[in-house]
């Protein structure tokens, strides 16, 4: 029965195939690789753009979709749905963004800063520890202590207990 349900459907098919060619409205058909602009032009009715934004006449999927040419990894990117792993992650100080692949646990890990570069929140360090150490200048620093906390060194707490103690005796 299912095997009839096929047969039918190809029948029809190629009874409209062959009826829109004589009408002149399908006198394109493409193979694989053309250059094209409707899904109508392909043998395979799949008109994608390419690596080069071209569009082409390309292979269904084994589950016979269409599916657009999607970026691999190291490709510049916008936004996730331009890449192959669907992770498009900001990968440097410059603020550029690129196709990466996603972890085992199938997560996108963003990149985070090295220790001694600017920053503005604990998120954007690798060490999760941005503080100002000096002035008002906010740095990623490694955490410290046994519990390996987020704290100024000992060198600053000692200074400013030193800047305390010349206030009071300055009188």
């Amino acid at each position: 029965m299912l095997l009839d349900l096929f047969t039918k459907v190809g029948i029809l098919k190629l009874l409209l195939t062959t009826f829109l060619f004589s009408q002149g409205s399908m006198k394109y058909h493409k193979d694989i690789g053309d250059v094209c602009q409707k899904h109508v032009e392909c043998f395979s009715e799949c008109c994608v753009k390419d690596s080069s934004m071209v569009k082409r006449c390309i292979r269904r999927t084994l589950f016979l979709q269409c599916k657009d040419w999607k970026k691999p990894f190291g490709y510049l990117c916008q936004h996730a749905s331009e890449c192959q792993s669907n992770c498009c992650i900001v990968v440097n100080s410059i603020q550029q963004s690129r196709c990466i692949s996603k972890t085992i646990l199938m997560q996108c890990i963003p990149w985070k800063k090295a220790e001694g570069s600017l920053c503005s929140s604990h998120k954007e360090c690798k060490s999760n520890c941005c503080l100002n150490k000096y002035e008002n200048v906010f740095r990623c620093i490694p955490k410290t202590g046994v519990l390996k906390k987020c704290f100024l060194p000992n060198e600053k707490k000692i200074e400013i207990e030193e800047e305390v103690s010349t206030i009071g005796t300055a009188d």
